[in-house]
């Protein structure tokens, strides 16, 4: 008869114990951590290199307060969610080295951004950021800034300071030049400000002399100027798309773009979807070194 009844209430908790499991299996890893008696830095990932977090695609509108008291933590990724606002209390994080904000609907960024003084990469691209605070200035080991795809027209002149900054991607915003502030950054390899609004690059693109890539796609662009001829470490110039009718006989001295290129992704001079005058249209077709002498032996007539 006990054994019986035993039986029964092992029947009748069947169910209700497969509805728990199956309810569990709904939370995600850091909705257990808030769960009682679990600590939240057991969801840290230590790496041979960095401790990390991430909360990719989870649909949160805020983060968890509990992030906030991660303070070993040096890599945060919560790209791909629904966040209108970072809190202040991102700047507790002074250990951070990578910060992934992407995705998101972020207007601007907390002033305390300039606590993080370890920052090597932010990533604020796709969001809705219609400027970027001028104390951002302040994260001095800053190597590469991702802004793409926002609303900004602006930069701060505070980001002059960013010494160490290598990559910089402000493409797909509405810029209607390039921020002065860019031209101070003297150890960027990389500048993409496509699909944007410029009509001209200002003679100071030649202060960035260590640029390898520069991009400049997709604008409204009326003259090559001389001076972008003395960025002589230029691998891949993108100038597609846009209203260039000549270009500059100093081609020449851009010795290491060795092609010209129709892949997006290859190196070399791209400058195709441009109202070039003629022959050069033609000449682009017989390749860099046929337009290179081109422009040289007009030059001298």
């Amino acid at each position: 008869m006990g054994a019986r009844q035993s039986g029964t209430r092992r029947k009748d908790k069947g169910p209700l114990g497969r509805g728990l499991l199956r309810g569990r299996q709904k939370f995600s890893s850091w909705d257990d951590a808030l769960l009682p008696g679990r600590d939240p830095r057991c969801l840290l990932k230590r790496g041979l290199r960095h401790v990390s977090f991430s909360l990719v695609t989870k649909g949160m509108t805020d983060a968890p307060d509990f992030l906030w008291g991660l303070s070993e933590m040096q890599k945060l990724n919560l790209s791909h969610n629904q966040l209108r606002a970072v809190p202040p209390e991102l700047g507790k994080l002074t250990r951070l080295v990578v910060l992934n904000l992407c995705g998101n609907r972020l207007k601007t960024l907390p002033r305390e951004v300039s606590l993080l003084q370890s920052l090597k990469v932010l990533f604020v691209h796709m969001n809705g950021l219609t400027e970027l605070p001028a104390e951002l200035g302040a994260c001095r080991s800053l190597e590469v800034l991702s802004a793409s795809h926002n609303c900004l027209s602006q930069l701060p002149a505070s980001l002059a300071d960013l010494s160490r900054l290598r990559k910089l991607n402000l493409s797909h915003n509405r810029f209607a030049h390039i921020p002065v502030c860019v031209f101070s950054l003297k150890e960027l390899d990389f500048l993409h400000v496509g699909s944007n609004r410029l009509e001209n690059i200002a003679e100071s693109i030649q202060c960035l002399a260590g640029l390898q890539i520069f991009i400049a796609e997709g604008n409204h662009i009326h003259t090559f100027p001389r001076s972008l001829c003395l960025l002589t470490s230029l691998e891949l110039l993108n100038l597609n798309n846009n209203d260039i009718q000549t270009l500059p006989a100093e081609l020449y001295m851009l010795c290491r773009l060795t092609r010209i290129a129709w892949n997006p992704m290859d190196k070399g001079l791209h400058i195709s979807r441009n109202p070039l005058s003629k022959p050069l249209p033609e000449l682009l077709e017989g390749g860099l070194e046929m337009l290179v002498s081109y422009l040289k032996d007009r030059k001298h007539t």
